[in-house]
């Protein structure tokens, strides 16, 4: 069963090891830089949420508030290792922290920024009620953004 962590200095090191496949490389940023992001976006209330199975670390993700309009949440990376996947816990994974948001109740809304090429991705957040909002981002012209009301 998968459960969300807070990353502190007893078990950074398991999630800094993660890692995607080959073939997404282009999708996510690595492990490490996730955790560097968390620490550059702290002004905006990151958060680095490591996600579990059992005592096992199998994934990544970084929420961050966005402020501007639209303001909401702004789900800026989100990786399960490659060993793990296929496996559903991307959609279990991301269920608990859209759960977790939705108990904060900051915003009622969350954003995502996803490759369009990087159709194993666009299926979950679909499967987890993202939906595309039509916006094109000048800087990420191959990106769809997608949001979910929360």
């Amino acid at each position: 069963m998968l459960r969300l962590f807070d990353i502190n200095e007893e078990n950074w090191l398991a999630v800094r090891r993660l890692s995607t496949a080959d073939d997404q490389l282009g999708f996510l940023d690595s492990a490490v830089g996730i955790l560097a992001r968390g620490y550059v976006y702290r002004a905006a209330h990151a958060r680095v949420i490591g996600i579990a199975d059992g005592e096992t670390a199998v994934g990544v993700a970084l929420v961050k508030d966005l402020d501007e309009e639209p303001a909401c949440y702004d789900l800026q990376q989100f990786m399960i290792d490659r060993r793990f996947q296929g496996r559903g816990f991307g959609t279990e994974a991301l269920r608990l922290i859209l759960a977790e948001l939705t108990a904060e109740r900051k915003y009622d809304c969350v954003e995502v920024c996803v490759k369009k090429t990087d159709a194993a991705a666009l299926r979950v957040y679909e499967k987890c009620g993202f939906r595309d909002t039509g916006y094109i981002d000048e800087d990420a012209p191959d990106s769809l953004n997608l949001r979910r009301e929360l």
